[in-house]
């Protein structure tokens, strides 16, 4: 019989733009305003690229390096990377191979996951598949973004444009023989009927032309829409149950997390997770309020910050659990 492997996380590293862009900032471009934005998102700033010198890819690979460096690896060790990501550098090719490319590392495969807010729950999942079947022993999960060129900053954009960030965050996902550490258990879950409710729709293929004359492309479809309400419906009650599920797999109970970090959508959101769980302020970590949502990038920062300020420590259960466009969610439970 084989040897039996568990996937721990042994390396984290993030990367944030030095461009702080306050609410007070905001205000200048369109109608809002501190009170406005902090009573409905719980976000006071956010980070936004210097454009074209820092991209989604760019930021990923920064974040890798600094991940690969704290895991004491060396570039050669990796032996595959995942990307998550809703904004990558062009349509094709994904930022993977750009990843790849960037740290020098050997001919290694490159997967792309567009999960959106979820998409690293996917991409770990992903990766922890990989060590338990003893097919890599070293795995390289990234998630960034770059929302802020995205989003309609003006009045009628408003609502998405205060809330959206960038960044990146990675993790080494590495095998580990003691079956008493690592990913204890994942679950992932999708509802297409609410695919439209949060999305970007052009420019698509969908028409006989994507770009020239696509009559879309000068409506609001080209800019991203979100039913505010319904995801946050869904959000409080779906992160939950999927908490409530890996715990259910794994006979522990809400008494034994030590740590959730759930996606970073809104703080409000985040707020109704812990009170339906009946978690305490200590048991929950959030950073919303410094980057904003940065989407598949928001729970490997605030998993990488939380381990900085040394709330992550050997031995405890970390549980991670995300709500996205799609509608898309999941959960995934560590024993640290």
């Amino acid at each position: 019989m084989g040897f039996q492997y568990h996937s721990i996380i042994s390396g984290m590293g993030k990367y944030l733009p030095d461009r702080v862009v306050t609410n007070d900032d905001l205000s200048k471009m369109f109608d809002t305003n501190d009170e406005w934005i902090t009573e409905r998102t719980g976000i006071k700033e956010r980070r936004w690229v210097k454009y074209g010198e820092e991209y989604t890819s760019t930021m990923g690979t920064e974040a890798a390096r600094r991940a690969i460096e704290d895991a004491q690896l060396e570039a050669d060790d990796i032996d595959f990377v995942v990307f998550a990501t809703l904004t990558p550098d062009y349509p094709f090719p994904g930022c993977g191979v750009m990843v790849q490319k960037n740290l020098g590392l050997r001919n290694v495969g490159a997967l792309d996951v567009r999960n959106q807010c979820a998409g690293f729950i996917y991409a770990l999942s992903i990766a922890d598949q990989f060590i338990k079947t003893g097919m890599y022993k070293n795995i390289l999960v990234v998630g960034a973004e770059t929302q802020s060129n995205v989003m309609q900053k003006t009045n009628e954009g408003r609502d998405m444009a205060v809330i959206f960030g960038d960044g990146a965050a990675a993790a080494v996902v590495s095998a580990t023989e003691d079956l008493n550490r690592g990913i204890l258990t994942s679950n992932m879950h999708s509802e297409g009927a609410y695919a439209e409710e949060l999305a970007l729709q052009e420019p698509s293929n969908r028409h006989e032309f994507r770009i020239e004359g696509n009559p879309e492309l000068t409506g609001a479809k080209q800019w991203p829409y979100m039913n505010g309400r319904n995801v946050f419906k869904h959000a409080v009650t779906r992160m939950p149950e999927s908490v409530m599920e890996a715990l259910g797999e794994t006979n522990l109970k809400t008494d034994d997390i030590d740590l959730l970090i759930p996606h970073q959508a809104n703080l409000r959101i985040a707020e109704f997770v812990k009170q339906k769980l009946g978690l305490n302020d200590d048991q929950v970590f959030n950073n919303i309020q410094k980057y904003g949502n940065t989407t598949a990038a928001s729970i490997p920062i605030a998993l990488c910050e939380a381990k900085e300020k040394g709330l992550v420590k050997q031995g405890d259960l970390v549980c991670l659990t995300a709500f996205g466009s799609g509608f898309v969610w999941g959960a995934t439970l560590i024993r640290w």
